[in-house]
């Protein structure tokens, strides 16, 4: 049974119908709005990988390249670029944090995500004592 692949011209949500050829309908309901204006998309090849694969093309530190930590944008982009090869689609879910994260000042800057004085300050850390507490010894019990 073949999967096919819509968008709802409406709400523009992409959403996959799996039927027989016999039962397909020329235009199905959209999954999030339920209107009936939707297109067929031509869907993308995929191969498949095994999950070590994946993750092992994930952990490549060429795919970090270009990240910048302390901009929502770019964090965006990277973590809907991981999530497309994790299988998953994020639609618009990460451009919405994003905007948020923007609003709130950014990450790393004032009320971000890092603290109010970006990463590394120290100021989202809890304060620990100067010295070390002393060895505990356990054969004197």
């Amino acid at each position: 049974m073949p999967i096919y692949e819509y968008r709802c011209e409406a709400c523009r949500a992409r959403f996959s119908v799996l039927c027989r050829i016999s039962e397909l309908e020329e235009h199905p309901a959209c999954e999030k709005c339920r209107s009936k204006k939707t297109s067929r998309l031509v869907s993308r090849f995929k191969t498949v990988r095994s999950e070590d694969q994946i993750l092992e093309s994930m952990a490549d530190p060429t795919q970090l390249s270009g990240l910048d930590e302390n901009d929502p944008r770019s964090i965006a982009r990277w973590a809907k670029k991981m999530a497309k090869e994790m299988g998953e689609d994020m639609g618009d879910e990460i451009e919405a944090m994003a905007e948020e994260e923007i609003a709130k000042g950014g990450l790393g800057g004032p009320g971000g995500a890092m603290g109010p004085d970006g990463p590394g300050s120290g100021e989202d850390l809890p304060d620990l004592p100067a010295t070390p507490p002393p060895p505990v010894d356990s054969d004197s019990d």
